[in-house]
């Protein structure tokens, strides 16, 4: 595990959150290094953020074809790409690595289409491929404890879910006042057929498949638009879920929620009890037992699941947050790799971090969230 993998990155350049949040986390613990970089469709900003970085002008590339074909014949090329564009250019720039040979890390939704996203998929496995979609609030010691105790039975048959997501900031139109991340995720050409649904309700979808295990068997959702005049795609979802054990799941997501920032929630109860997780008080998980005193667990204390407690990186009381769930991703990732690499055999352990399949899921979520609610907000088959 000593070799430090070498990875490079689409999207991401000067002023993306999103692209400095993936390379704080892939090289967190160390286990990587950013050579090589497609960091704009401008060639003059990828330049500019590849100087800021400090990588080499003759590994920055004018698109994600060049970039692929000349780093997969490099005897010092790329292991790994990341992909952190907006939507529209996932699905072209993560095939044109697959076909290289060259493992992928790629932001969510995967793609604009379910069948572009199960072509990844099947493409990845035919070329025995690592790939990671990127839901990062799943990759959390709490959440991580909640699916523990869930598979454990601490919490009894699951009979119902409720998740929800809300926030603010396209109460108004951000859009057109010069905010790029409004105006991208605002536009069908960019996001897709789904802004509130594809944004965050696939976080919802993803954070509930990991902590209870549970699979939809059909939905019921209603998308409307509000906060904004002409916009061409949902701000607010409202979407019923019947799961293939019986249990029932309600879904909320919005982006017109006034006062509210990033407060995911999943709420799951259990015949014996119930399990609250919050994301802006992700150190913290609170259980609720029949005929029990409610409890709140508390993020590094060795009262955790060996499986969660692993996950902590600082002791009890110090906060941990964002940047730490990435470093999750990234250190499963980058050792499961190197393993790969060593030719060792991979655990369920080690791909413990949401893949192609996992991402075609929350396209699939997106695509009959839309069909439910064009025809009337009826009831559809997920499968």
């Amino acid at each position: 595990m000593s070799k430090i993998l070498r990875y490079g990155m689409v999207g991401g350049g000067i002023g993306s959150l999103i692209g400095h949040v993936h390379r704080k986390g892939a090289e967190f613990d160390g286990r990587a290094k950013l050579v090589a970089g497609c960091f704009s469709t401008s060639f003059e900003r990828t330049l500019l953020t590849g100087e800021e970085l400090g990588l080499n002008r003759e590994r920055l590339y004018r698109d994600h074809n060049e970039m692929a074909e000349k780093e997969a014949v490099r005897e010092d090329g790329i292991d790994y790409v990341i992909i952190c564009t907006p939507n529209y250019a996932h699905y072209a720039a993560a095939k044109a690595f697959l076909l290289q040979g060259i493992h992928v890390v790629c932001d969510k939704p995967l793609t604009f289409t379910v069948e572009e996203a199960e072509e990844l998929a099947q493409l990845a496995e035919e070329k025995g491929l690592l790939f990671c979609t990127t839901y990062a609030y799943a990759q959390c010691p709490t959440a991580k404890q909640a699916q523990m105790m869930v598979k454990n039975g601490d919490i009894g048959e699951i009979q119902v879910v409720v998740a929800e997501y809300p926030m603010g900031w396209l109460a108004t139109a951000a859009e057109q006042t010069g905010n790029k991340q409004a105006a991208w995720r605002t536009d069908p050409k960019f996001t897709g057929i789904s802004n509130c649904v594809g944004d965050i309700g696939t976080h919802i979808e993803n954070t509930v498949s990991y902590i209870t295990g549970l699979e939809i068997d059909e939905l019921c959702a209603r998308l409307d638009n509000f906060g904004g005049e002409n916009r061409a795609l949902d701000t607010n979802a409202h979407i019923l879920v019947k799961y293939k054990n019986g249990a029932v799941g309600n879904y909320w997501c919005s982006q017109v929620a006034i006062g509210y920032d990033n407060p995911l929630t999943v709420r799951v109860f259990g015949t014996k009890g119930s399990i609250e997780w919050r994301q802006e008080e992700s150190n913290y998980l609170k259980v609720m037992k029949i005929g029990e005193p409610t409890q709140i667990l508390a993020r590094g204390n060795p009262y955790f699941y060996p499986e969660a407690a692993g996950m902590s990186r600082l002791a009890a009381g110090h906060p941990e947050g964002y940047f730490e769930m990435f470093a999750n991703i990234y250190s499963k990732f980058n050792v499961a790799l190197l393993k790969l690499q060593q030719g060792q055999e991979l655990t369920a352990e080690d791909l413990d971090f949401a893949d192609a399949r996992a991402g075609a899921r929350g396209v699939k979520f997106v695509h009959r969230c839309v069909e439910s609610s064009k025809r009337g907000s009826v009831w559809v088959k997920f499968d």
